[in-house]
């Protein structure tokens, strides 16, 4: 039979509002368990009996579900309004810093400006400087070129290279340009260093000069370092004198520089001789001349030196002639 009241056989029945509250609250329980880290509620605390406190509204709770049920209900929200709003009041008020507020231009850019740029040379300084000339017919009325140097780690148009930097000119409407000059220390000093903006004739000035390097700065003549042997570039060597006219032909020949150490001989020494016979020694006996040459090969012209005489040894005991008597014969 159809029943227009009740639960549908077999369902067990409809629950009641306890049963619906308990179901209720399992299912907040689970949901704050996947979503609620537990290890960071500062109200969350487990005493020493193994049951667990919230020090917010003071209330005892037998697991972690029911405490996880109990921050989802009205009791403890409201705690937690009210904590904050006695603190937002007990908080000293601290003053907001005044922050300025820029607006920012849109303008449109009309295009680049018209540029010259001179290079110069101080011959009394030895400085190179560079004249930029950069024209603005299009400016506006109360703007004024600026300018600003940025280095080569800065930019992100090129990759970057240490040795050098870029000079940027601004001004609206142009388009900001800039130019790729040498990274030398620059000299700032003002009759060197200077920037003029001509309203009349629209037009931006800017000169600047660079520093000299200690390599620069060295007096003509004088070589610079060299570095693993090489030669300093576009350096003439030193001027050398030119070297002795050979003597003529037949004249004799000069004497030699005497040797170190010779200062106290008294006799100088004889001058080496060609192929022929030497000169005969101070003191010594005189020399007898060579034999004549025989054959024609190498050794034709070659010629015999001084030969010092032996001293005659006297002859050994016993042999006769000799004045001094014989060794007796060894004993046997």
């Amino acid at each position: 039979m159809d029943r227009d009241w009740g639960s549908k056989p077999g369902s067990g029945g409809a629950a009641s509002a306890q049963n619906e509250a308990i179901d209720r609250r399992e299912r907040l329980r689970r949901l704050a368990m996947e979503t609620i880290d537990l290890a960071k509620d500062p109200y969350f605390m487990r005493n020493h009996l193994g049951s667990y406190e919230c020090k917010l509204c003071l209330t005892l709770h037998n697991n972690e579900g029911n405490y996880l049920a109990h921050t989802q209900g009205k009791r403890h929200q409201t705690n937690l309004a009210k904590r904050a709003a006695r603190e937002a009041k007990e908080a000293p008020a601290q003053p907001q810093p005044n922050r300025r507020k820029v607006a920012l231009r849109k303008s449109v850019k009309i295009g680049r400006p018209g540029y010259r740029v001179t290079k110069q040379f101080d011959s009394d300084t030895k400085q190179r400087s560079l004249l930029f000339q950069i024209e603005y017919p299009e400016i506006e009325e109360t703007a004024k070129p600026r300018h600003r140097f940025m280095s080569s780690f800065e930019q992100r148009v090129q990759p970057f290279d240490k040795r050098y930097q870029y000079l940027l000119f601004a001004a609206e409407p142009y388009e900001t340009i800039a130019f790729k000059v040498p990274s030398t220390e620059i000299d700032k000093s003002t009759p060197k260093f200077f920037s003029h903006w001509d309203p009349d004739s629209k037009m931006f000035t800017l000169q600047l000069y660079f520093k000299t390097k200690p390599m620069e700065n060295k007096p003509p003549g004088v070589p610079g370092p060299v570095a693993n042997g090489a030669a300093t570039p576009n350096i003439p060597p030193p001027p050398q004198a030119p070297p002795p006219p050979p003597p003529p032909q037949g004249a004799p020949r000069a004497p030699p520089p005497p040797i170190p150490g010779s200062i106290g001989r008294t006799q100088p020494l004889p001058p080496p001789a060609a192929n022929g016979p030497r000169p005969m020694p101070p003191g010594g006996a005189p020399l007898v001349a060579p034999p004549p040459p025989v054959g024609g090969g190498t050794m034709a012209n070659f010629t015999l030196g001084h030969q010092v005489p032996r001293p005659q040894m006297p002859p050994p005991p016993g042999f006769p002639g000799d004045g001094r008597p014989a060794p007796p014969p060894p004993n046997m």
